[in-house]
């Protein structure tokens, strides 16, 4: 009697040791729950490897199941790798899943440099299983191959095409004496924290089918409007530029100029361009020159132009628009001031004609006078959100939406019913009419009266 009791207490003690979930089922119904079937990773360069992405594999049974196998399908030749709980593996066996737990499997991509120029689908798969069942999560990924660039100086005059993409790593430098001319179509990516100096000359000629890409390496979805995320492009005191159909995005500083031409040479000319998503602002002059027509600035942190120190700024049918998609943004979107320092000031030339100025805030224009250095303004027919309405004559138009056609979605072409339509003034003898302003950043043709901003209606 006292033997019974003895082995009932034994196997009762048994039993409760093995606690709720740990008890392993075999029931061919006990299936796993998988967060995602399918991860698609975006273009990845060859050798640069991609974000990590988490899948969650949870066990809903109230009895702990034994999955008998995680493999990465491609095993060691796979451009994939995964990580189970904090290990690097290609495959493990026999791992206990608690009822009502889970688990985390970690994802990277790497795609290997090969000789194909094109876009391709690299795929592969991770296979579980548990219990007889086969799970399949299904992994894809569009890389394409690349130039890579680490840190190089450009001391030849050198043409970039669109045949691969350019990717830097660092800085790259073009050298006083020398010149880089980007073709049409061609994407220049940048890693983080990388930047373009031009101490030379550099020439983007984009077309409005083709336009030239300078913009993050990173192209999941995660990182499409990602600001911050490279420098910039810094054009030094002997540097010079023409950018032509160009798209300028997700970095610090889209452009940085630190000082006057030194020849009759225009520093910078700026024409049918889109610099958007950066952190700090879009372009930023220091005592330096600018000539912009037809150009979409928007969703910058600060500024959309920031210029200290004088300088000369003639800025012609451009849309700048002081929406801010990330950023708390409490500074005029476009700023100007004849003051760098105590000592540094200097005449400040401005000529505004055509253009929309007008963001979330009242006051989108400032132009500061802080010493005795000469400011000559020159301010026509643009349409303007400020808070100083001395700018109410020479066909200005002060404090009235220009309604966008969707500025959520970032268009900011006009409204059939815009006040901007046929009120900008007559451009034929400028200068650079032929060259740039008889045509808008769609390569419409512009008729005058025009409308004001880089889109004419």
């Amino acid at each position: 009697m006292r033997f019974n009791i003895g082995l009932a207490l034994l196997v009762i003690f048994m039993v409760s040791a093995c606690r709720k979930g740990e008890h392993i089922t075999t029931d061919p119904n006990a299936k796993l729950n998988i967060s995602n079937l399918e991860i698609l990773f975006d273009t990845i360069f060859t050798s640069v490897g991609s974000v990590t992405k988490r899948i969650k594999i949870a066990n809903k049974n109230n009895d702990a199941v034994k999955i008998s196998e995680i493999k990465l399908a491609g095993g060691n030749t796979s451009a994939f790798s995964i990580n189970i709980n904090g290990e690097n593996l290609l495959n493990k066996n026999d791992l206990i899943l608690n009822g009502q737990d889970s688990i985390n499997l970690f994802v990277k991509v790497t795609i290997n440099p090969n000789v194909q120029n094109l876009a391709f689908l690299v795929q592969d798969s991770i296979i579980l299983n548990t219990n007889g069942n086969r799970q399949v999560v299904q992994l894809l990924a569009y890389g394409q191959n690349a130039i890579f660039i680490n840190n190089a100086v450009i001391g030849t005059n050198t043409i970039w095409a669109k045949a691969l993409p350019y990717i830097i790593n660092g800085s790259l430098t073009v050298k006083n004496g020398n010149s880089l001319t980007i073709q049409p179509g061609t994407k220049i990516y940048f890693h983080k924290d990388a930047n373009l100096n031009v101490e030379g000359t550099l020439t983007v000629n984009g077309t409005v089918n083709e336009p030239v890409m300078f913009c993050s390496d990173r192209l999941e979805k995660l990182y499409h409007d990602e600001p911050g995320q490279w420098k910039g492009i810094f054009i030094k005191r002997n540097g010079n530029g023409l950018i032509k159909h160009a798209i300028i995005k997700n970095a610090s500083v889209g452009i940085t100029s630190d000082s006057l031409s030194l020849n009759s040479n225009p520093k910078l000319i700026l024409s049918s361009s889109i610099i958007k998503n950066m952190q700090v602002a879009a372009y930023i002059g220091y005592h330096s020159e600018l000539l912009a027509f037809n150009n979409l600035l928007y969703n910058c942190g600060n500024y959309l132009i920031y210029a200290v120190g004088g300088g000369n700024y003639n800025l012609k049918h451009n849309t700048f628009a002081g929406y801010n998609l990330n950023f708390p943004r409490k500074t005029a979107a476009l700023s100007f001031s004849d003051y760098l320092s105590t000592n540094a000031y200097n005449k400040l030339q401005l000529d505004l004609a055509n253009n929309i100025i007008w963001g979330s805030l009242t006051n989108e224009l400032d132009i500061q006078r802080k010493t005795s250095a000469v400011v000559q303004l020159n301010l026509w027919n643009n349409l303007i959100r400020t808070t100083n309405i001395s700018y109410n004559n020479n066909g200005n138009i002060l404090n009235t939406d220009p309604l966008f056609v969707d500025k959520a979605l970032e268009n900011f072409e006009m409204q059939a019913n815009s006040p901007t339509i046929k009120k900008g003034k007559d451009l034929n003898a400028d200068p650079y009419f032929s060259s740039y302003l008889n045509k808008d950043l769609k390569e419409n043709s512009r008729f005058f009266p025009s409308t004001l901003g880089c889109y004419e209606k």
